[in-house]
């Protein structure tokens, strides 16, 4: 695998817009000078996640992790650090050079990668049996042309084919030089009785993405009707895939989803392949399994409205209640599209012109008015049902986190259920408390009203670490380094002293003082942060935080997100109102000064009381002279520096 350059390093790294690009797997919004949204790596109620622009980094403050977009693309794809630098370059058109791999660099890849490139692999050998072969064009291509897939589409799905013979991939790949375990660890090919053949054989190839766009499996349509034999095989789990994080179409529709703040989920494949052709792109399918918590959360990132398209089959979508039931526990917003007998997303938008579907889709439902007019249908003339009708959309309605949108479904229900509307609320009060009561004693804990992040927490405090001090002089260096300040210097003339100001980048004044003193950083990122500016200083370099936001090591690259990162920024009313508030640049020389004293002072501190538990051990009095002249000299220095950050800070 080739080396990429520094300077296209750099050249990607300019290139890239981080809201840009994390924008395709977060659903950001503008939140002042930067962006603000749900956390991809929990699961949360309120938006933790930000990304800056003009800092070109992203701080997750629910999970901690924060960075570059290089970062960004190895935390979240699990990329290693070329793949992310590759992904980007191709994203941007940026040209890398790189050799065909051997066998032998194969063999060296680990594991996780290997398969990745083994499905990669194998997606090439189905797209071009489908297309450049005379058994792949009479059979699959014939299939598509049916559904009246073209070219375009079929190669923006990565659509193929695979042949009517025992082992025609697993051979190929071993010819190319996969190994046979990463073939049957991705379930390409199966090993049975000390035979080998391909999973998909005979079969049309509906390759899977993950969400950046990898192939993490595949699922294969047989074409005839043979007994014994599935309509779907689709690839098993493996390190790569796990089918209750992955939304067929999804890397796809990501970006739409985000651009009409909707989400259409169908069932297959073709309905999402269909729906792309016919212009609606912001469909995903669950590929025929039950929607899973993990699936609903990646939905959320983009959305919180999601549409479920169903055949006509009533049961079928009574049988789905209890998944719809885990999205509206996170908080989504969930309408229902029914299609007419014998009709699915596929064949609909196949039978109907764009403008007929669009019409079609705008007749969504409200999930609880819909449910509530289906079992209605069912308990007619009927009160003991009905009185179970009414607890199991009470139950339903239970769900839904947001008190606002309860109290608007319970007012609706009364009218649609001829039901008073204080019936449903007690009913709907005796729901939630049976489940806080629930919840507390399976978790053997009282379950307050208020929640649980507005009381403050109890925390051990460290008061005689430097921590804080450290990290206000690193920062200072990062964001202010090459900005200058103004000190004063005397100059005698004639018998006469005046003072002079004289200009001095914060990194030049910073790194010489604290080097004079010895001081050194209890956090090891730090302090390889402030070698990297000594040795900038003496080498004649200027150093800045893009030099640390993208560094090899993850301790530096996390450390720097967090001394960048605040969630909270001054809003441009104040400006408008006329209200100014002093910035760090208008008192920078006080908060350089005043940084510098503290953190001199915290280690005064710290060697005081090491002194002092010396003291009370020493027995020997000459030695115990010695610590206590030594104890008066540090303290006498420690009141001078404090005495001096008094006078900096009312200055």
């Amino acid at each position: 695998m080739a080396l990429i350059s520094k300077e296209t390093i750099d050249k990607i790294m300019d290139t890239a817009r981080i809201e840009e690009v994390i924008g395709e797997f977060v659903n950001l919004k503008k939140s002042g000078q930067n962006f603000k949204g749900f956390s991809p790596f929990t699961d949360e109620r309120n938006p933790s996640f930000f990304v800056s622009p003009a800092k070109n980094i992203f701080k997750c403050f629910s999970s901690n992790k924060g960075g570059s977009v290089v970062t960004f693309l190895m935390e979240h794809e699990h990329y290693t650090y070329p793949e992310a630098l590759r992904y980007l370059a191709k994203k941007y058109g940026i040209e890398i050079e790189e050799h065909e791999q051997t066998p032998e660099e194969i063999e060296k890849m680990n594991e996780r990668e290997a398969l990745f490139h083994v499905n990669t692999f194998a997606q090439k050998f189905f797209s071009e049996q489908l297309l450049e072969t005379d058994e792949g064009k009479s059979v699959g291509l014939s299939y598509f042309k049916d559904l009246e897939y073209n070219k375009e589409i079929i190669d923006k799905f990565g659509l193929g084919y695979s042949p009517n013979k025992w082992d025609a991939l697993t051979a190929h790949c071993l010819a190319n030089g996969y190994k046979l375990e990463y073939l049957v660890k991705t379930g390409l090919s199966i090993e049975k009785e000390d035979k080998t053949y391909d999973r998909f054989r005979a079969r049309v190839i509906f390759p899977i993405h993950n969400l950046s766009g990898r192939v993490v499996g595949f699922g294969g349509r047989i074409l005839t009707k043979e007994e014994n034999k599935p309509k779907y095989v689709n690839s098993p789990e493996s390190e790569i895939y796990n089918k209750s994080n992955v939304l067929y179409g999804l890397n796809l529709a990501k970006s739409e989803i985000i651009r009409q703040d909707k989400c259409y989920l169908v069932e297959g494949y073709t309905d999402v392949i269909s729906m792309h052709k016919a212009g609606f792109e912001n469909v995903v399918a669950s590929s025929g399994t039950a929607l899973t918590p993990d699936q609903i959360r990646l939905i959320k990132r983009f959305t919180k409205n999601i549409t479920i398209l169903y055949d006509g089959d009533e049961a079928g979508i009574k049988a789905s209640f209890r998944g719809i039931d885990l999205i509206l526990e996170q908080g989504m917003n969930v309408k229902i599209i029914m299609f007419p007998p014998d009709e699915d997303p596929d064949s609909y938008v196949r039978n109907h012109r764009t403008a007929e579907t669009k019409d079609f889709l705008a007749q969504e439902k409200d999930f609880i008015r819909f449910k509530t007019g289906i079992l209605l249908e069912e308990t007619a003339g009927d009160p003991v049902k009905r009185a179970g009708l009414i607890r199991e959309i009470v139950e339903t309605i239970a769900i839904i986190p947001d008190t606002i949108y309860r109290s608007v479904y319970i007012k609706e229900c009364s009218t649609l259920l001829d039901t008073p509307e204080q019936i449903l609320v007690n009913e709907l009060n005796k729901i939630i408390r049976k489940k806080n009561w629930k919840t507390k004693q399976d978790k053997d804990e009282y379950i307050p009203d208020i929640p649980t992040d507005t009381i403050p927490q109890s925390r051990d405090v460290d008061y005689a670490s430097s921590e804080f001090q450290e990290r206000e002089v690193i920062r200072l260096l990062l964001v202010h380094g090459e900005e200058e300040i103004l000190l004063d210097k005397k100059i005698e003339e004639e018998g006469k002293i005046r003072i002079e100001k004289i200009p001095i980048s914060v990194t030049k004044y910073l790194v010489p003082s604290v080097k004079a003193d010895d001081l050194k950083f209890n956090n090891p990122a730090y302090q390889m942060i402030f070698d990297e500016y000594h040795r900038a200083l003496l080498e004649g370099r200027n150093l800045d935080e893009k030099d640390f936001i993208d560094h090899e090591m993850e301790q530096i690259r996390l450390s720097v997100a967090n001394l960048l990162s605040s969630r909270y920024e001054l809003s441009e009313n104040w400006k408008k109102r006329k209200i100014f508030v002093s910035t760090e640049e208008s008192m920078l020389k006080v908060l350089v000064e005043s940084s510098l004293l503290s953190f001199k002072i915290k280690k005064l501190e710290s060697q005081i009381t090491v002194l002092q538990q010396q003291i009370q051990e020493q027995g020997a009095e000459d030695d115990l002279d010695i610590l206590l002249n030594e104890m008066k000299g540090l303290k006498n220095i420690s009141r001078k520096f404090n005495a001096d950050l008094s006078r900096i800070i009312t200055h």
